[in-house]
C-alpha cells in the first residue's frame, strides 16, 4: 500500500520512517561510533536527533531532500538523559510522528520516568521506539514500566546489545524480552504499521 507507513532499523536508535514520499531519519550514529553497525547513508526530508551525542546526531547522514516530511506532523517532548534531571548527560528529547491518525514515538536516550502529563500525552500511541539496555539509558525493566504506563499499541526495543553489535556497557535484549509477552520477531529489518497487530517486535539488523 502506498499509503502504509513503514519503520525501517538503521541499527543502535536510528531509524527511518516514512508514508508515500515522506522520510525521517531518527538519531542517525556518526560512522565506527557503534560497533557492529553499518555506516548510515540515508536520503530524507527531516532529520531528527534526541540528543547531541556522537551516536545520535550524526546528521551528516542523510540527504536532505527539498520537499521536507510534509505527510507527518512532528511534535517534541523534554526529558533527560539520565536520572539526575540531566546533572550526568544533559536533556533528550522524545520526538512524536503523526500521519493520518497514527502516532510514532521515538524515546532516544530516555533515561528518566515520565511525568503524569506526559504518559497521558503518550498513551495509546501506535508504535513506540524504546531503548532498554540500561548504562546510558532506562533499562529492561525502566522500559517495561514506561510501557505498562503508556500502553501503547507495538514497541520496538532498540539501543541494545547482541553477540553481533552494541556498545559494550549496555545490557542485552533477552533482558528485556524475559519481562514481555507477545514477542513477534522478524527476520528483516523493517516493520509496516498493522502487519502486527499488538506486543514487542524485534527487528533483524
Amino acid at each position: 500500500m502506498t499509503n502504509s507507513i513503514s519503520i525501517r532499523w538503521l541499527g543502535h536508535a536510528a531509524y527511518k520512517v516514512s508514508k508515500g514520499e515522506s522520510h525521517i531519519v531518527l538519531d542517525p550514529f556518526a560512522p565506527g561510533s557503534v560497533p557492529g553497525f553499518r555506516d548510515i547513508a540515508e536520503t530524507a526530508g527531516l532529520v531528527l536527533c534526541s540528543h547531541g551525542h556522537h551516536d545520535h546526531s550524526y546528521a551528516d547522514a542523510v540527504a536532505l531532500l527539498p520537499q521536507g516530511a510534509p505527510d507527518f506532523t512532528v511534535t517534541t517532548l523534554g526529558t533527560y538523559h539520565d536520572n539526575e534531571q540531566g546533572a550526568k548527560r544533559g536533556p533528550n528529547t522524545v520526538h512524536v510522528l503523526e500521519s493520518d491518525g497514527v502516532r510514532i514515538v521515538h524515546f532516544g536516550d530516555l533515561g528518566c520516568a515520565l511525568t503524569e502529563e506526559q504518559i497521558e500525552t503518550l498513551k495509546g500511541a501506535d508504535v513506540v521506539l524504546i531503548p532498554v539496555g540500561g548504562f546510558y539509558t532506562i533499562d529492561a525493566a525502566g522500559a517495561k514500566a514506561v510501557l505498562d504506563a503508556i500502553k501503547p499499541k507495538i514497541a520496538i526495543p532498540m539501543h541494545y546489545r547482541t553477540e553481533r553489535f552494541g556498545l559494550p556497557a549496555i545490557g542485552t535484549l533477552d533482558e528485556f524480552l524475559a519481562l514481555c509477552e507477545n514477542v513477534t520477531k522478524l527476520n528483516k529489518d523493517t516493520f509496516v504499521v498493522g502487519e502486527v497487530e499488538s506486543g514487542v517486535v524485534v527487528l533483524e539488523y
